[in-house]
């Protein structure tokens, strides 16, 4: 029980380092906007699915866990 404050402010950090990256990064790299991500526009609405973008996110995080579980 004494590891889960440590535990927090580790994803803490992560989630602000995350965070910074993407705004920084969403400059260069267009993340949310990627070919094969699904828009419907119609008169009054607008549909947003980010199909290609949710399987980049998961595959780079995938990454990271496995990274992060060869180090423990």
């Amino acid at each position: 029980m004494a590891d889960f404050p440590k535990i927090l402010i580790g994803l803490g950090i992560a989630l602000i380092l995350f965070g910074l990256i993407w705004q920084v990064g969403g400059k260069f790299i267009s993340l949310g906007k990627l070919p094969g991500d699904i828009i419907i526009k119609k008169e009054n609405s607008t549909f947003y699915f980010p199909i290609v973008t949710s399987i980049v996110i998961s595959i780079v995080l995938s990454l990271v866990f496995y990274i992060i579980g060869r180090f423990r």
